[in-house]
């Protein structure tokens, strides 16, 4: 028997589900759950990783830091699709191998997704908490169809919110620098356009791309002077594509209608944070891919990932 161990990050992993644990367990490693609830520090990343083989992580750091002290590590399996969070480099160097679950949450943030452009275009959340206030606050909505709204990022995620959009007769147009296959867009005769265009043209902006060098903040002040007056922004990838502050001054002047996200910069949020003092903004708990269907399908997927990566590390020797 191996006696090695894993480590398993991410708070929504279904422990119980029969494919995950037990198929750890029944090959031979000992499962190390995350027993705080929550994203661990980096510091608890190196504690928890000191004598892995294998990490099924979520969001948690796995820098240069964490990966210098796993000295046993020998593979990542990412329960999604956004790496943002692990120096790949820093892996790559020490022989560790990566995969992803991509493609397994797909549907679930492309339905909050339109879930947060219904609430932002037909007021809804104002709606409701005047209702429950004892008013019966009304504010003139619109229609999402005959809508332009630009995604920018189209990989797994943005095709499956571009497909949504089209079916309800809004107009969708795109910018990606990174996407090589095409076939969607001329399948469903979606225009790819420069970033500049793309603001300006815009009725709603929605992000789906990791955190690089070139996206961090990519929406500051610059780029939402060039947004349409009254636009709205949805943001359910990462919370640092979005220059928090920028947002608020857009969000209090007027310049933006409204702004959803399911991510922030510091989740959650501190007390007494500026942003959520505004009725024009909405904060969901970083929910997009937290669904039943979702949950099951990255564990599954992540659970296999790791345990071919092993096996094939082991056949390597």
């Amino acid at each position: 028997m191996k006696n090695q161990s894993i480590l398993v990050t991410p708070r929504s992993f279904p422990s119980e589900l029969p494919g995950t644990c037990n198929i750890l367990r029944q090959a031979g490693y000992d499962v190390i759950l995350n027993p705080y609830g929550r994203v661990l520090t980096e510091d608890e990343m190196r504690r928890f990783t000191e004598n892995v083989v294998g990490i099924i992580v979520g969001v948690d750091p796995v820098t240069e830091r964490v990966l210098s002290n796993a000295g046993q590590l020998k593979a990542i399996a990412k329960y999604g699709a956004g790496v943002d969070n692990i120096d790949i480099n820093a892996a790559r160097s020490k022989g560790v191998r990566i995969r992803t679950a991509a493609g397994t949450n797909s549907v679930s943030v492309a339905e909050l997704t339109l879930g947060l452009l219904f609430c932002l275009y037909r007021n809804i959340w104002h709606s409701t908490s005047s209702v429950k206030k004892g008013g019966w606050g009304r504010m003139r909505g619109r229609e999402l169809s005959g809508s332009i709204v630009g995604l920018i990022g189209c990989g797994n995620i943005g095709h499956e919110v571009a497909k949504r959009l089209l079916a309800l007769g809004a107009h969708v147009i795109v910018h990606d620098d990174k996407l090589q296959d095409t076939t969607f867009l001329q399948s469903y005769d979606v225009p790819r356009v420069p970033l500049d265009k793309l603001l300006k043209e815009s009725d709603a902006i929605s992000l789906h791309c990791p955190v690089t060098k070139e996206t961090y903040h990519m929406i500051d002040s610059g780029a939402i002077n060039i947004m349409r007056d009254g636009a709205y922004l949805v943001n359910t990838s990462r919370g640092e594509l979005v220059d928090e502050d920028a947002l608020y001054d857009a969000l209090k002047s007027g310049k933006l209608s409204g702004a959803a996200q399911d991510v922030f910069s510091q989740e959650p949020p501190e007390p007494g944070c500026k942003l959520l003092e505004l009725e024009n903004f909405i904060l969901t708990a970083h929910i997009g891919a937290f669904t039943k269907e979702a949950v099951h399908r990255m564990a599954i997927t992540s659970t296999r990932n790791l345990l071919e990566m092993l096996e094939e590390d082991m056949g390597n020797r």
